[in-house]
C-alpha cells in the first residue's frame, strides 16, 4: 500500500532496479544547481548524455570521409535506417519488416493516407476522436478537401458521452455500425493527448475492419510509453514521433508502420521517391520504379543521419532495458502519483485519465476546477515542469526512465500548497 510520506518515496527509490537510469540523461537545473522537477517527457524527453558522443561519432566520420562516408563511416550512412529497426519494432511491438524510422509524423500520416485513404463516392468518411490532436485533424481535414469532399460531411467525429471525459468503445462500435457503410477510414489517437486514455486498438481494427475500413493509429503520446502490440492488433497502419518518450531531441524523425498483411502489396497507391525505390538497383538510376516491400516501401529520401544518430542513442537504451521493465516501473510511479493526488484534500482537483493502469501510461491529466494558466505558471517559478492544456488541466509524465518517486512527492507538495 502506498503511503503519502518522503521517507517511503525514497524508499521506493532505493528499492527501484531502474533507479541508475536517471543519471544516464541531462536533467534541467535551477539557478542554484538543483535539478528541476521535469514532468514533460510527453511533449520533449530528455537528452540522454550518449546522444552526444553518437551524434559526434557521425561529424567524426563526416570531416574524415566526406561523401565516403555513406560506405566507410563506422556505422555506414547508406544503411543507416536499418540500424534502428530492429529496436523500435520491439518497441511498438511489430515485425522489423513493418517498420521504418523517416520524415516526421505528420509528414508520415498524409503518406499513409495517399495509400490508405481510398474514397468512393459512397465511402469517403473519416472517423476521428472528437479532442485529436490538432495535427491529425488538420490533416484529415485536408485529405477530405483534397479528395473533393464537404469537411463537415465527411468528417465524423468519436465523442465522450454527456459529462464525460473518456471516450466508451461501444460507442465507436456504434458509429461504425450505423455509418460503416460510408467510412473508409479510421484515423485514432491510440494514447489521447488530452486526457491521457489508452485505448483498446485491437478493438478498434476489428471495428472498423468488420466494415471494411481501414485503420491507421497515431501513437505520438504511445511509442516509448505503452506496449501497443501493432502486429497483433491487426490494425492497417500507424506513425509516431520520436521526441517524446523516445528521447530523441526536438523534431527529430519520426516512425512508421504498416502490417505485414501489406508488405507485398505493390498496387497500393503511394507516392515514390529514390529511397522506397529496390535498394539492389537504386544507384543504376536509369531502372523503372520498383518498389520495396514492407515499410520502407513507404520511404522518399535518403535519411538524416544526425537524427537517426540521436535516435539510436535512445533506441539502444530501450533495447538494454526492455519494455517491459520499463512498463512495470511506469505502472508503479503512475499509481504513486495518482494516490497522492487523490490524496490532497480539496474538491477542486481530479485526475481524468483512467485509474485502470491498463488504459492509461504515464501520463496523468490532472483537471483542476476555477484555474487558470497562472497555477502552471506558479508551478514553473517552483522549478516543477508540465503542461497546461487549455481550460482547466495540468498534463504530467512521470517517465519511468529518469523521473523518481521522491519526484512525484515533491511536485504533489508543491502543488498542494497553491492550492
Amino acid at each position: 500500500m502506498y503511503k503519502g510520506t518522503l521517507d517511503y518515496a525514497q524508499e521506493q527509490d532505493k528499492k527501484d532496479k531502474l533507479a541508475y537510469l536517471r543519471e544516464q540523461f541531462h536533467i534541467p537545473k535551477d539557478k542554484e544547481g538543483n535539478d528541476w522537477l521535469y514532468f514533460t517527457g510527453n511533449s520533449l524527453g530528455l537528452q540522454p548524455k550518449s546522444t552526444q558522443k553518437y551524434i559526434q561519432q557521425e561529424l567524426d566520420d563526416w570531416a574524415k570521409y566526406g561523401v565516403e562516408g555513406h560506405f566507410e563511416a563506422k556505422n555506414p550512412w547508406l544503411p543507416y535506417h536499418e540500424f534502428l529497426t530492429d529496436s523500435m519494432s520491439k518497441i511498438v511491438g511489430a515485425k522489423p519488416l513493418e517498420v521504418v524510422v523517416m520524415n516526421t509524423l505528420t509528414t508520415n500520416l498524409h503518406l499513409l493516407m495517399v495509400s490508405f485513404y481510398q474514397p468512393t463516392k459512397k465511402k469517403y468518411k473519416i472517423v476521428i476522436e472528437s479532442d485529436a490532436f490538432p495535427s491529425d485533424r488538420y490533416a484529415v481535414q485536408s485529405q477530405l478537401k483534397f479528395h473533393g469532399f464537404d469537411v463537415e460531411d465527411g468528417l465524423i467525429e468519436w465523442k465522450p458521452r454527456e459529462g464525460e471525459e473518456l471516450l466508451r468503445i461501444e460507442d465507436l462500435e456504434q458509429i461504425v455500425s450505423e455509418q460503416g457503410d460510408e467510412i473508409a477510414l479510421l484515423l485514432i489517437g491510440g494514447v489521447n493527448y488530452y486526457t491521457g486514455q489508452y485505448l483498446d486498438l485491437k478493438r478498434i481494427a476489428e471495428i472498423g475492419h468488420a466494415k471494411n475500413c481501414f485503420v491507421g493509429i497515431d501513437l505520438a503520446h504511445g511509442a516509448g510509453n505503452i506496449s501497443p502490440e501493432l502486429h497483433n492488433s491487426g490494425v492497417d497502419f500507424a506513425a509516431w514521433c520520436t521526441y517524446k518518450y523516445l528521447n530523441s531531441g526536438p523534431g527529430s524523425l519520426a516512425g512508421l508502420f504498416v502490417h505485414e498483411k501489406h508488405a507485398k502489396n505493390k498496387e497500393l497507391p503511394r507516392f515514390a521517391g529514390w529511397w522506397n525505390h529496390n535498394k539492389e538497383t537504386r544507384f543504376n538510376m536509369r531502372q523503372p520504379f520498383d518498389v520495396m516491400e514492407g515499410a520502407e516501401g513507404w520511404q522518399l529520401s535518403n535519411p538524416p543521419i544526425l537524427s537517426m544518430a540521436a535516435i539510436r542513442a535512445s533506441l539502444d537504451m530501450f533495447n538494454d532495458v526492455g519494455m517491459e521493465a520499463l512498463r512495470e516501473k511506469s505502472e508503479r510511479l503512475t499509481g504513486y502519483f495518482e494516490f497522492l493526488i487523490n490524496q490532497i484534500d480539496t474538491d477542486r482537483i481530479k485526475v481524468i485519465t483512467p485509474s485502470n493502469p491498463k488504459e492509461r501510461g504515464c501520463q496523468l491529466s490532472i483537471q483542476v476546477q476555477n484555474a487558470d494558466k497562472s497555477l502552471h505558471k506558479k508551478l514553473t517559478e517552483n522549478n516543477i515542469i508540465t503542461d497546461w492544456r487549455e481550460p482547466d488541466v495540468i498534463r504530467c509524465a512521470p517517465v519511468p526512465m529518469y523521473n523518481s518517486f521522491e519526484d512525484v512527492f515533491k511536485m504533489v507538495e508543491i502543488l498542494k500548497s497553491l492550492l
